[in-house]
């Protein structure tokens, strides 16, 4: 197959729809029909002024203007391959792309194979029962020993700690939420009973499992010696500047640091040391007032907290609150500020406390992928996935050595420096630190320590001024070239004429969302300004609006609603959506998208996962030779007794699972 590399304009701005109702309660408390709790997202630049800015900089127009609420660019070509230049010609793809998909099943390029090994229910700990296929043994004990519910994030790490072994390892995942219509066969969402509600809890955290290759394809090894599930009632440590401050201490936990459970797990990382850190996301859905409790009123310090998070004062969708007394805001006001951090798991011992490591901020995170700077700093890239909310980093005092004991690593993420972001309409941007005492995070302003600054993180975010942005979720560091950060910022549709947009923002009712190369200075991860471009204005290829890193529009593959990040072998990027049937009517997918030379941006779509799915998770072996997907969600919209899909067995109900791909005849894949 042969394809043009004509160089295309990049556009400026754009439009589009709407998602399923039934994902959007669940996930993340339907946010994107809400309020944003961002005050500033009626500050935002004006769509005009941001355009006039960019276009006099750019010099990009030819006699257009603004027409409608879309901006007709004659050329960016200068723009497109600047970075083009400077890079070795990419090699072309090894595989033929597939076509766009809307059927119920996993679709992956001819050559490759897949397998569906780990399902929601199955049984990992040893003398745990699997799920009957009535659902009917379904128990809070039967959930605390089998794999857990929506399957998001996933690491595989070797069989031995700092190996490099492929056939043989540890697979870890999060389980980000339930949905009871699709695992109880009567269930009512506004009147869930008290058994259901703690098989909730018990089917939300993290598996840990260890799997082996047979064949090409992935197995999982129930009752595995290192098999664990981490759940909503799992005791947990806080760790940092915040551990033990006022406003992490409850009834139960007088010491602000012991914590249980964790919710909403959606993406995460790995560390040099090999442990996996998780990210907790849409914490604040599972918090509410039971019938009849007061509400403290609106200027209440603890209120005003609270709303800036979607923490509402009402009742919960899940009315958890009705039989858990800590997601009762009348009786634990607290207990929110002890969720939305990230959670370190080490998947080697079993005994391990996870911690929730305070000094990388809280809000509500998506991932926390780690890399290390030149002067051996660890550095961790962090999303708050919310609409005009923040890209953050963490950058340690420390230095990592793989000589350091477990716990001299472990302690960089305790004692370190957390930055914001800036981005400027001349592509150049700033980490703005947020640190006591530092650029208005002062008592005068409301910052009792700093402790206080990184529990409030979104409030010292909008006191430094950091850009609102649009859904920063996934942000990956590039193993192979350094100092280039790749970040997925999904969609925003509540980016409106009144809200207006930024630079690196840069469509109103964003829809389709975006990726952002941002480059640091010296191709150093541990710098405090960074240049940055687009590489991807996701979208219908036919839609003026979308860019595709400068590669001919007509040749590539449709996508909408970057998530989930991960690189290849080859060094190209894989791109995770989440949102696709909203965005363009077609099912959800992985992407390939080369980085450099004549290749860049050239989007194929290498797989497809059934109705109703999001596809999360991409991970490979260190080989290569296997790719995961975690197929979450799958016949979204329907329910148990009423299915829209049948994945992963046919004559059930929908299960969240996780599969392996691998090419038929054996090799790395993508080759």
């Amino acid at each position: 197959m042969t394809h043009s590399t004509r160089r295309q304009a990049l556009p400026l701005f754009g439009s589009w729809h709407s998602g399923t109702f039934s994902k959007c309660t669940s996930k993340c408390n339907d946010e994107c029909h809400t309020a944003p709790s961002n005050p500033r997202a009626a500050a935002v630049d004006d769509f005009g002024a941001v355009a006039a800015r960019m276009i006099s900089r750019r010099n990009i127009l030819k006699g257009g203007a603004l027409a409608g609420m879309v901006l007709a660019t004659a050329s960016l070509d200068g723009l497109a391959t600047e970075r083009v230049a400077m890079a070795q010609d990419g090699t072309q793809i090894g595989f033929t792309p597939i076509s766009a998909s809307s059927a119920d099943s996993v679709v992956v390029p001819e050559g490759y194979s897949w397998n569906t090994f780990l399902r929601w229910g199955d049984p990992i700990i040893k003398g745990t029962p699997g799920l009957t296929t009535d659902y009917s043994n379904l128990t809070v004990e039967q959930q605390e020993g089998a794999f857990g519910y929506n399957n998001d994030f996933v690491a595989f790490v070797p069989a031995t700690r700092g190996g490099t072994e492929s056939d043989e390892g540890l697979l870890v995942v999060n389980h980000e939420y339930t949905q009871g219509e699709l695992m109880f066969a009567s269930y009512d969402p506004d009147n869930p009973t008290e058994v259901q509600v703690n098989i909730e809890i018990a089917a939300h955290g993290a598996s840990v499992v260890e799997v082996y290759r047979e064949g090409g394809a992935m197995y999982y090894r129930r009752g595995g010696a290192l098999n664990r599930r981490i759940t909503g009632t799992t005791p947990m440590t806080m760790t940092g500047p915040a551990a033990g401050h006022a406003k992490l201490r409850t009834s139960t936990d007088p010491s602000g640091t012991e914590v249980m459970g964790t919710f909403n797990n959606c993406a995460g990382g790995k560390t040099p040391w090999g442990t996996i850190l998780t990210a907790e996301e849409n914490f604040n859905q599972y918090f509410g007032l039971p019938d009849g409790a007061a509400a403290p009123a609106e200027d209440d310090p603890v209120r005003v907290d609270h709303d800036r998070y979607g923490v509402a004062y009402e009742a919960s969708g899940r009315k958890w609150e009705r039989f858990v007394d800590r997601f009762d805001l009348s009786k634990e006001p607290n207990e929110p500020y002890r969720h939305g951090w990230i959670v370190e798991i080490d998947p080697y011992d079993p005994d391990f406390v996870p911690r929730k490591h305070t000094a990388l901020g809280r809000f509500k995170h998506e991932g926390a992928e780690t890399t290390v700077a030149p002067d051996g700093r660890l550095v961790a890239y962090l999303g708050d996935d919310e609409r005009f909310d923040y890209l953050y980093k963490y950058v340690s005092n420390g230095t990592y050595s793989p000589d350091n004991t477990l716990e001299e690593n472990m302690a960089l993420l305790d004692d370190g420096t957390l930055y914001v972001a800036t981005f400027s309409d001349d592509q150049t941007g700033q980490w703005i630190p947020l640190v006591h005492g530092q650029n208005g995070l002062t008592a005068e302003n409301g910052f009792a320590d700093q402790g206080d600054v990184l529990i409030r993180a979104r409030a010292a975010g909008d006191t430094v001024g950091a850009t609102p942005m649009d859904r920063p979720e996934d942000v990956q560091p590039d193993p192979n070239r350094p100092g280039y950060v790749y970040v997925a910022c999904t969609n925003n549709t509540r980016r409106t004429e009144e809200v207006g947009v930024n630079a690196a923002n840069p469509r109103l009712d964003n829809q389709w969302g975006h990726v952002i190369e941002l480059v640091e200075a010296g191709n150093d991860v541990g710098a405090t300004t960074f240049s940055w471009d687009f590489l991807l204005l996701c979208g219908d290829p036919e839609d003026d609006s979308t860019f595709f890193g400068g590669y001919d529009k007509s040749q590539v593959s449709p996508i909408s609603a970057p998530d989930n990040l991960a690189f290849t072998p080859s060094g190209d990027l894989l791109v995770a959506t989440d949102g696709q049937p909203g965005g363009l009517e077609l099912n959800d997918a992985f992407h390939w998208v080369p980085l450099t030379g004549s290749e860049r941006g050239h989007v194929q779509q290498f797989l497809s996962v059934p109705v109703g799915a999001e596809a999360c998770g991409p991970e490979f072996t260190p080989d290569g030779q296997t790719l995961f997907c975690a197929v979450q969600h799958p016949g979204d919209g329907g329910t148990l007794a009423a299915p829209i899909s049948q994945f992963p067995d046919p004559g059930r109900g929908a299960r969240p699972a996780m599969i392996s791909i691998w090419k038929t005849g054996g090799g790395v894949v993508g080759s």
